[in-house]
């Protein structure tokens, strides 16, 4: 067993992991805050790019019905013009964010080589069903016997990062701006430019 603390218990090695995915997401956050949240540069950026998309959106949802051909031109090259300073805000936020990824990294990759240590060849938690083929290869990898319903580690922890990394970024306010979200430094292609 993983700890002395829940041996006795039937569930030990999966809250022993929960519990490990809990902390690294919060030593994660607290090293996000450190190097980027509290800075000025930041908040300036994200003001920037709140901004920008609610002017973008006031600008979409604002006109009249039949406006000539002159107002809508304009309209389209200022709509054009919030879009573009948006984007490169938005990408200049991820490039701010990309340092602090790096050392994010470094940590996850301590906390999972300690992990893979740990459970090694153990079934952490039982899957109440059998699943897809694509799953099974992530859910069994590194364990033994025929058992597809048997989950790894690996697996686990993944889930676990995912979802509790993510709610906490959206509980301690730190999720990124609204007009952000599809940003970033591999945004998806403009419609318009084709």
């Amino acid at each position: 067993m993983a700890s002395a603390l829940f041996s006795n218990l039937k569930y030990s090695d999966s809250l022993t992991l929960v519990g490990i995915s809990v902390s690294t997401a919060i030593v994660c956050e607290a090293i996000s805050w450190l190097l980027i949240y509290r800075t000025a540069s930041y908040k300036s950026l994200k003001s920037t790019i709140d901004k920008a998309s609610k002017k973008l959106e006031t600008m979409k949802t604002t006109g009249s019905n039949n406006p000539p051909s002159n107002i809508l031109k304009s309209k389209t090259k200022k709509i054009d013009r919030v879009e573009t300073s948006l984007k490169e805000s938005s990408r200049d936020l991820s490039l701010f964010k990309f340092k602090s990824g790096a050392v994010v990294a470094v940590v996850l990759f301590m906390v999972f080589g300690l992990l893979n240590s740990l459970f090694e060849g153990m079934a952490v938690a039982k899957i109440p069903f059998v699943p897809i083929r694509l799953v099974q290869k992530m859910s069994h990898r590194g364990l033994h016997g025929n058992d597809m319903t048997d989950c790894s580690m690996t697996f686990l922890y993944l889930l676990c990062s995912i979802s509790i990394r993510t709610n906490l970024q959206k509980f301690l306010g730190f999720s990124p701006p609204r007009g952000a979200a599809g940003a970033g430094l591999f945004p998806m292609p403009d419609p318009k430019s084709n």
